[in-house]
């Protein structure tokens, strides 16, 4: 990706991948995307991986939005 196509991420997390992190509660969620209706589906730690609109079984976590670069040798 060259560097003009970057855009830099804001402050807020846009709905992308999510981890609500709350001292007072230990639930972790994160926002994965169902393969088969493309809906987002937010799962805790020990949930049922399956989609609440279609019953799917499959789903992907999003692509982080932070520019990735590594140096090659």
């Amino acid at each position: 990706m060259p560097r003009e196509e970057y855009q830099v991420p804001s402050g807020s997390t846009g709905g992308a991948t999510r981890m609500t992190m709350n001292p007072a509660e230990t639930n972790y969620s994160m926002v994965y995307r169902c393969g088969d209706c493309g809906g987002a589906v937010t799962l805790a730690k020990d949930a049922l991986v399956a989609c609440p609109h279609c019953a799917g079984r499959v789903l992907y976590k999003e692509r982080t939005k932070r520019m990735v670069q590594f140096e090659a040798r």
